[in-house]
């Protein structure tokens, strides 16, 4: 028997390692003595959210039910845990609890552990990535003694009664409802006729409808206790009339058409009336030869055929209206086309005895589509994706990875697909080039002259000569170096005289060299709409370009997504903003600053672009919420914390200055002037238990990447502004 015992408590302790089930808890006396009680979490595919939480419990012996399913809600498949804070002195750290509930897990998504809860406060969260807002405080009390009853609940009905009882011309029905001594009464709810839905109670219900009728009510308390359906029934007469007209009844059918005026897929029918003597009572209608119903609200019709919808209305007075009718045609859509472009390429040019391409690789693309192509797409060495008109020739020696992809003119674009060759260095040299840039056109610091980036005589493109990454001590300088560059490109034939105007113009335009960037720093956005346009929208949520030069995060969308700059990647940088903690009420901001991570679009392991920064960059978080998310302002998330106590606070609605450089893989983290976080990446997580997902461990973080801004959603507000940027 003891070796019995012991077997089972070694098993009880592997799993709670494991984070697979709850630690046992030893109640006290009086706990075990208490009547026991479930409380239930559940998650569907919100990922801000749980569906459903408890916010208080009693302390003693518990059945903790968390389920993340179909049945409450999840419809992608998206994991979700629960997970009770341990490490957070502010909080009850006695219940070791980690759940993983997926759809079509073993159990089905639902799990339940025992646990023994005791008087405080405990925190839970959602310890998956992304998953931030996903939290909340469990409130613990003694327990002394639970409401089981229910509220008393009474109606009476008010209004001008005839010699019969009958109410003329409309009745109020007023609901009552107490709990003494109970926890008292948390709403009151009534329903009209039999089958009506239940709606909140909050001013006497009126009834004008001429008819027999029931409102149906009932009370519910603080405890969760419903009172039994209760109802009240009463008749309403029309007042007296001599009005014997009949209403004015018409229909109209909308819905999308074809070109033969047939309906696709659905229409629907919207009837009205109107009367001038004693008023509309019912609207009726009836579809074909069917019986007739009341008409509540505008009547769809999907079934492919010819159709007749039939309609009349009768008033106050009892007056019915002639029957009138509407006649239409549905038919079914005709079959969308899903099916991307099918895709090739082929690469030529001179091969050694390696395999390797001598002097140049020529790329040729080629993509067929029923329905017609509308474009070709291709990124060289993970650069932006660039519109493919002729055959792509590739001469600087190396090893290069080329991504292609078409879109038909349905809008279905393939899958990214790649081929990867190497360059050799043959009989020409590789080009003396000072910078690589390979975007379409001429764009200097920010300022796109709109001019095409060609190569010129020594196989460098303009932009490439042009050296705006240069860290120049006066505009008059730079602007010395551009005219030097311009009229050697002008006196080759490369560029016109309007072309030489127009890049002049940019350069100046660009700012670099005045005193504003005398320390090397390149405005990434300067709060106009044209710096704005320049970043790049991926995921859920939004943001919104404010008066005052600054942009908000969760302007107008929920959901978790990411403004990112697409127009170059950087490695070893200084990166300064200033953000502002903007969330309404007492909530607080929740986003972050993306840096280090590759193109996002066609990426080949993950299908949703927000997730590339999340997955494979890091972010610097922006949080100052006092309680809730370990990883406060300054930290990178799930690789290295930092508290509140090491971010630094300042009061909602103040500008922060914020500084993050990195150098290697040594990230430095400033605020308002201070450093507060030193950071070394080697590769570790912070998560407990470990992201499955993150690739940090085995050595693919970035070198160099792309920099975004996270939003979270609607109450998760941060605003943003002066965002700059200087290479080091």
């Amino acid at each position: 028997m003891r070796q019995r015992r012991l077997l089972t408590a070694l098993l009880a302790a592997v799993l709670v390692l494991l984070g697979l089930q709850a630690a046992p808890s030893t109640a006290r006396p009086e706990q075990a003595a208490a009547a026991a009680q479930v409380l239930t979490w559940t998650a569907g595919d919100d990922i801000t959210k749980y569906t459903s939480a408890p916010a208080t419990a009693v302390a003693g012996p518990t059945t903790i039910v968390f389920e993340n399913s179909a049945a409450t809600g999840n419809t992608t498949g998206m994991p979700h845990t629960l997970t009770f804070a341990t490490s957070d002195p502010e909080f009850n750290s006695d219940v070791q609890l980690n759940i993983l509930a997926t759809p079509g897990d073993d159990m089905g998504g639902r799990h339940t552990a025992e646990v023994t809860l005791t008087p405080g406060r405990y925190f839970y969260s959602c310890t998956i990535p992304g998953h931030g807002q996903m939290q909340g405080i469990l409130v613990v009390t003694e327990g002394t003694g639970e409401d089981s009853t229910a509220p008393a609940t009474s109606a009476h009905v008010t209004g001008t009664q005839n010699s019969q009882g009958q109410y003329v011309g409309s009745a109020s029905v007023m609901i009552h409802a107490t709990d003494e001594g109970g926890s008292g009464v948390d709403r009151v709810e009534y329903a009209i006729g039999a089958t009506g839905a239940w709606q909140p109670y909050t001013t006497p219900v009126v009834v004008d409808h001429v008819g027999d009728h029931t409102v149906r009510y009932r009370a519910v308390d603080k405890a969760g206790n419903v009172s039994a359906e209760k109802s009240a029934a009463f008749t309403v007469v029309a007042p007296p009339t001599d009005d014997t007209t009949p209403p004015e009844t018409s229909a109209t059918v909308s819905g999308e058409r074809n070109p033969d005026g047939s309906y696709v897929d659905m229409a629907t029918v919207t009837v009205s009336a109107s009367d001038t003597g004693s008023g509309v009572n019912t609207i009726e209608y009836a579809v074909g030869t069917g019986a007739w119903q009341p008409y509540t609200m505008p009547v769809m019709v999907h079934q492919a055929g010819t159709h007749t919808v039939r309609f009349r209305a009768t008033d106050k007075a009892g007056n019915v209206s002639a029957d009138k009718s509407v006649q239409f045609t549905v038919v079914a859509a005709p079959p969308q086309d899903t099916t991307p472009p099918v895709t090739g390429v082929t690469v030529e040019g001179t091969r050694n005895s390696d395999g390797a391409y001598v002097a140049s690789a020529k790329v040729t693309v080629s993509a067929t589509d029923a329905g017609g192509v509308a474009g070709i797409e291709y990124s060289l060495d993970g650069g932006p994706y660039l519109a493919y008109s002729a055959p792509v020739i590739v001469d600087r020696a190396g090893a290069h990875t080329l991504a292609y992809r078409a879109t038909d003119t349905a809008g279905n674009t393939s899958a990214a697909r790649t081929v990867s060759f190497t360059v050799v260095a043959g009989g020409v040299p590789a080009p003396p080039c000072p910078e690589y840039d390979e975007r379409l056109t001429v764009i200097v610091g920010t300022v796109d002259s709109g001019v095409p980036n060609r190569l010129t005589a020594n196989r460098c493109r303009i932009n490439e000569l042009i050296e705006d990454e240069k860290e120049w001590t006066s505009q008059a300088l730079f602007l010395k170096h551009v005219k030097t560059v311009l009229d050697r490109l002008l006196k080759a034939g490369v560029v016109d005289q309007r072309e030489y105007n127009l890049i002049t113009r940019a350069a100046r335009q660009s700012g670099i060299g005045t005193p504003g960037q005398t320390e090397g720093y390149r405005t990434l956005f300067d709060g106009s709409a044209g710096s704005f346009a320049k970043w790049q929208h991926v995921g859920g949520g939004s943001f919104g370009l404010n008066a005052d030069g600054s942009m908000t995060s969760g302007t107008t969308r929920a959901g978790l997504g990411m403004l990112w700059f697409p127009e170059r990647k950087y490695g070893d940088f200084s990166l300064r903003l200033q953000w502002r903690d903007d969330a309404p009420g007492t909530g607080n901001a929740n986003s972050g600053v993306f840096v280090r991570f590759p193109w996002v679009h066609g990426h080949p392991e993950e299908t949703r672009p927000e997730w590339v920064a999340i997955k494979y960059g890091h972010e610097v978080q922006v949080l100052d919420r006092p309680d809730g998310d370990m990883y406060k302002t300054g930290s990178i998330y799930g690789f290295d914390r930092v508290g509140l106590a090491g971010a630094g606070v300042t009061e909602k609605g103040t500008w922060n200055d914020y500084e993050i450089r990195v150098v290697d893989q040594h990230y430095s983290v400033y605020r308002n002037g201070v450093l507060i976080n030193e950071f070394d990446n080697l590769g570790g997580q912070d998560f407990s238990p470990p992201r499955s997902d993150d690739p940090g461990t085995d050595g693919r973080r970035f070198a160099s990447g792309y920099l975004g801004l996270q939003v979270h959603g609607t109450t998760d507000v941060v605003s943003y502004r002066d965002i700059r940027i200087k290479e080091l």
